[in-house]
């Protein structure tokens, strides 16, 4: 089938464009390089996909790269013209609790308005397969562990957090009123090669490596689910499936590893596989900083068929093998 991944360029969108085209499907990435990070990490993940192209002896039409905003209606409207997309796979956003404080108003137009344009062109277009990428973030400081998608989630406490509850609420709207089958997918904590550089255990290894001080926030208590990228993608895939069966479809599905690593233990497992002592920085807790994160997957394993394989040590030791082969630090 074609599917449309946004944000196909970045460290998630570019692991399910990989899968997906050697899997024989055509995959259309929308991506506008941004600077939220260096645009360049982001062009070395499309030199990696096209490689995997030449590699699988894929055919070059199957992919395809659109260099463009989610914020500009006419451009989407071009793509989704120009394309017989079967399914769209939303993943570009703006992310981070601590930036969207900073910009909210960034946030919420990439993050809502970006979103309400791709479920318009899909009512548009007749588009009846859509999954959103939204976030635990959602779930705020829930008291109830672990987080379940039957929790209220009406209390975000970051920017961040309220723009994917938002895009939830809109996902909902465009399937009630136009029958569009949705899965929006809360996503607990993604880490492995082409980890973003802003996230702690991409931050942290670098940092480490080269005898730099660690910025440590808090007592090392807060808690999260760390979920391996594999894992995750192969969510997103059991996903695809679910969306493409029957009709009338819409639910929200957590995405994690059902397992709560604290930030003591993060820094002890980086220490131990880089062979390295972490010098550390005690800083405060940081304000939209959540305590703890730990998914209930009893219903994505239950409707999906979803697994998780990766645990934590394995993980970090495949991301650690990964950044070896990097030239130049990513953060």
């Amino acid at each position: 089938m074609t599917v449309l991944v946004t944000g196909g360029a970045g460290f998630i969108g570019s692991h399910l464009c990989e899968v997906l085209l050697k899997e024989g499907h055509k995959v259309l990435n929308i991506d506008s390089f941004n600077d939220f990070y260096n645009p360049q990490i982001k062009r070395e993940n499309v030199s990696d996909t096209i490689k995997t192209l030449n590699e699988e002896n894929i055919p070059e039409n199957n992919y395809v790269l659109y260099e463009g905003d989610i914020r500009d209606f006419n451009f989407l409207d071009k793509v989704f013209s120009s394309e017989k997309i079967e399914v769209v796979i939303h993943i570009a956003s703006y992310a981070g609790v601590r930036p969207s404080i900073e910009k909210p108003l960034l946030y919420a137009d990439v993050n809502i308005n970006g979103t309400l344009n791709l479920l318009e062109l899909c009512r548009k277009h007749n588009i009846k397969r859509f999954i959103f990428a939204s976030s635990s973030s959602v779930y705020g400081n829930n008291e109830k562990f672990p987080f379940s998608e039957a929790d209220i989630v009406d209390f975000p406490i970051s920017p961040y957090a309220a723009t994917k509850k938002a895009g939830e609420l809109l996902c909902h709207t465009y399937h009630s009123l136009y029958n569009i089958n949705t899965a929006c997918l809360r996503f607990f904590t993604v880490f492995g090669p082409r980890q973003r550089p802003d996230l702690a255990i991409n931050k942290f290894t670098y940092l480490i490596m080269e005898d730099k001080e660690v910025p440590f926030y808090g007592d090392g208590t807060t808690e999260r689910d760390y979920t391996f990228i594999e894992d995750i993608i192969n969510g997103v895939k059991k996903s695809i499936e679910w969306v493409s069966s029957g009709i009338g479809k819409y639910e929200v599905f957590n995405l994690g590893s059902g397992n709560s690593i604290n930030l003591n233990r993060v820094i002890k497992t980086l220490e131990e596989t880089l062979g390295k002592k972490a010098k550390l920085k005690m800083l405060p807790m940081q304000p939209g900083d959540v305590m703890r994160t730990l998914a209930d997957i009893s219903k994505a394993k239950e409707i999906l068929g979803y697994q998780t394989k990766t645990e934590f040590k394995a993980g970090i030791k495949k991301y650690v093998s990964s950044i070896m082969a990097k030239k130049q630090p990513r953060y």
